[in-house]
């Protein structure tokens, strides 16, 4: 079968390992969208699937047998356990078949690209998007439109580098993965080689904040402004058309995430799972009233060379409770829990309200305890800590 514009991967079948990914579900959408034949598997049914529910997808603890004849591509998540191409090779293809704007940057990656993809979406150019969370107001994490290509690149393993877009967004240089680099110098360079391949560049840092009435609060939210702005204008959007309809977009799902509010205490989540991230949430939701901040800290690795920044970060709020690690793909480390930053803490502040939950449940339990009329609750994490809020329900 012969494929066309609008059906460029006609033909083509492909297998996914770790589709129910935020990721690999998105491609996985868009890869049917384009035409191709797409089935998967994962370990557990997570909310992406419900985005693509017509394609058939395999729910077990071990990846079944490989179909003969598909393409098969494998999330990071599964690397090693599946044989099959990396993801960053299915993202690239879709890359290079649209015109693309890929955002990059240790932090502020989702809410940039979102705010891209909705003032496309809001000024009826129909962009597809890619993005590493759920933006309400685009109904979901993907689309397959027929304009610009929107998508959030990633550095934790490189994979921002195989992409070629018309357009990229720098927004900031950090160290956060610190099993792929050993220093921020070494993740400067991944960024450098890599925008030297890109024919039009966003260099966030450079830019002043807006000075716009935006509905998602924080100074680091008119930064992320001024770096969508300055996208879409290289991609042809006029300013104030794109101003007019940013001021509407009312963030993405997990960052900053008003969740309700119950008996006068205002709930708040967020993915912040670095120490800029914690600083720059804890200063937006800061309204005269206490803050009162659960963090369940993210990789052994970053909790063991970021213990003291997360503790200074985290001194910024009312009362704080930390609970154990969220591993994800990583292996307990000896002697490294979330302890080390509770121990950080009560050095850093003596006297502050600090608790110590390993367990999410504990933890939730001892916050709503605190919690009285007029205080903000906000969960920091990027693992399974939102699920704290139900004991406030």
């Amino acid at each position: 079968m012969s494929s066309s514009p609008s059906q460029p991967l006609a033909g083509r079948r492909i297998w996914i390992a770790g589709i129910g990914g935020a990721g690999m579900s998105a491609y996985a959408l868009l890869a049917a969208a384009w035409g191709a034949e797409v089935v998967g598997w994962d370990r557990a049914e997570t909310p992406y699937l419900a985005h693509i529910p017509e394609l058939a997808v395999t729910i077990a603890p071990g990846p079944p047998a490989l179909p003969p004849g598909f393409e098969v591509y494998v999330s990071t998540a599964f690397a090693g356990l599946v044989a099959g191409r990396p993801r960053e090779e299915l993202l690239a293809e879709l890359v290079s078949l649209r015109r693309a704007i890929v955002v990059a940057g240790a932090h502020g990656k989702t809410t940039t690209s979102a705010m891209i993809a909705f003032c496309l979406d809001r000024l009826g150019l129909d962009p597809a998007f890619l993005i590493g969370g759920e933006v309400p107001q685009l109904g979901g994490n993907a689309g397959a439109g027929g304009g610009w290509l929107v998508v959030e690149g990633d550095e934790s393993d490189r994979s921002v580098a195989a992409l070629r877009p018309q357009i990229a967004v720098l927004l900031n240089v950090d160290l956060d993965h610190h099993t792929t680099f050993g220093s921020r110098a070494e993740v400067q360079v991944l960024y450098d080689e890599w925008l030297a391949h890109v024919p039009q560049v966003v260099r966030a840092e450079e830019l002043p904040p807006v000075e716009l009435d935006l509905r998602v609060p924080g100074l680091h939210n008119r930064h992320n402004a001024a770096a969508a702005l300055a996208a879409l204008e290289l991609a042809g959007v006029a300013r104030a058309d794109a101003e007019r309809v940013i001021v509407e977009f009312g963030g993405a799902g997990r960052r900053l995430e008003h969740k309700g509010d119950v008996r006068g205490v205002t709930l708040l989540d967020s993915y912040a799972h670095h120490p800029a991230e914690i600083t720059a949430d804890l200063a937006a939701v800061r309204d005269g009233g206490r803050v009162l901040a659960l963090f369940q800290p993210h990789l052994y690795s970053r909790t063991l060379y970021l213990a003291h920044e997360f503790a200074a970060a985290l001194a910024a709020a009312d009362a704080v409770c930390v609970t154990e690690i969220y591993p994800a793909r990583e292996q307990p480390v000896a002697g490294v829990s979330g302890k080390l930053v509770v121990e950080e803490l009560a050095r850093i502040r003596p006297g502050m309200t600090i608790a110590w939950a390993p367990e999410l449940e504990d933890a939730a339990k001892i916050v709503r305890g605190w919690a009285r009329p007029g205080d903000s609750v906000v969960t920091l994490g990027a693992g399974d800590v939102e699920r704290a809020l139900e004991v406030f329900a």
